[in-house]
C-alpha cells in the first residue's frame, strides 16, 4: 500500500471510533460555549481593541476557536496512551505500514474534528450578535484546522515519550497556557501594557489569532492575514516534521 492509503486507513479506524462515541465532539463545546454565553456578554459595554456592540463577537470568536483547536489538538496524546496501554499501537508498529501514516492517520482525524467544532461553535455564536464575513469565517476555520494538524502530530508525539497521564496533562497545561494567554485569546493585545505586547510578539499563535480576526472581518487581503497564514503553515509544518522524526526514532 501506498502511504496515501496507509494513512487513509488509519484515519478510518479513528474516525470509526470517534462516530461509534461522538459526545466526544460535542463535549469539546462545552468549555467555548460557556464562554460565549457568560463572558461574551460583558464585552459589549467595553471600548478599545475594536470591542464594543456586537462587533465584540468578531474578536471574541476567533480567540474561541483558537482555544479550540489548541485544547483539542494539545490533548489528542491523550488517546494514544491509552493506545499504548492496551497494545494497539504495538500491534500496528509489527505491520509493515508506514510509521508517517500511522501517526497522519491520526492526526487527520483530530483535524476533521476540531474542523466540525469550528464550523458549529460559529453557527451557535450567531444567535449571540456574531455578524461575520462567511468568506473569512470559511478560510479561517481551515487557518485553525491547519495548525490543528501540527500540534495534533506533537501532542501524539509527546504521548509516546512521556507516556503516562499523569506527566502528560501537566505538560500540556503548563505548554498550551501560557501560549493561548499570550496571544490574545480573550481580549486583544492592543489593550496590553507595552511589555505585554512586546511578549506575544513572539508567541506565534498571536499572529494566528489575528488573521483569524482579520478573516472575520472581511480583510481576507490584508497583510496581516497574509503574515498570519505564513506563521501558521511555518508552525504547522515545523511540529509535524519533529513528530515524525521523535514517532519513527520511537518506533524503530
Amino acid at each position: 500500500m501506498t502511504i496515501v492509503t496507509e494513512t487513509w486507513v488509519i484515519f478510518i479506524r479513528q474516525m470509526r471510533q470517534l462516530v461509534r462515541n461522538p459526545v466526544w465532539v460535542f463535549f469539546g463545546l462545552t468549555q467555548p460555549i460557556l464562554y460565549l454565553a457568560l463572558f461574551g456578554p460583558l464585552l459589549k459595554n467595553i471600548s478599545g481593541g475594536g470591542l464594543g456592540g456586537s462587533d465584540s463577537y468578531k474578536i471574541f470568536v476567533p480567540g474561541l476557536l483558537l482555544q479550540l483547536a489548541i485544547f483539542g489538538a494539545g490533548f489528542a496524546g491523550f488517546g494514544i496512551i491509552q493506545e499504548l496501554r492496551e497494545g494497539v499501537v504495538d500491534r500496528q508498529r509489527v505491520t509493515p505500514a508506514s510509521r508517517l501514516a500511522l501517526i497522519m492517520g491520526r492526526t487527520m482525524s483530530n483535524v476533521v474534528t476540531i474542523g466540525v467544532q469550528a464550523i458549529l461553535l460559529t453557527l451557535v455564536a450567531i444567535p449571540f450578535g456574531l455578524r461575520p464575513n462567511w468568506g473569512g469565517a470559511f478560510v479561517s476555520i481551515a487557518v485553525i484546522c491547519v495548525l490543528s494538524l501540527g500540534m495534533a502530530a506533537a501532542s501524539y508525539t509527546m504521548g509516546l515519550i512521556l507516556r503516562d497521564e499523569d506527566s502528560f496533562a501537566p505538560f500540556v497545561q503548563g505548554v498550551t497556557l501560557p501560549l493561548l494567554l499570550l496571544s490574545g485569546v480573550l481580549l486583544p493585545m492592543t489593550l496590553a501594557p507595552t511589555w505585554l505586547r512586546r511578549v506575544s510578539q513572539v508567541n506565534p499563535l498571536s499572529y494566528v489569532v489575528d488573521t483569524v480576526r482579520a478573516l472575520f472581518r472581511g480583510d481576507i487581503a490584508s497583510v496581516t492575514v497574509a503574515k498570519g497564514s505564513l506563521v501558521t503553515v511555518g508552525v504547522a509544518i515545523l511540529l509535524a516534521w519533529w513528530a515524525t522524526r521523535r514517532f519513527q526514532r520511537n518506533s524503530a
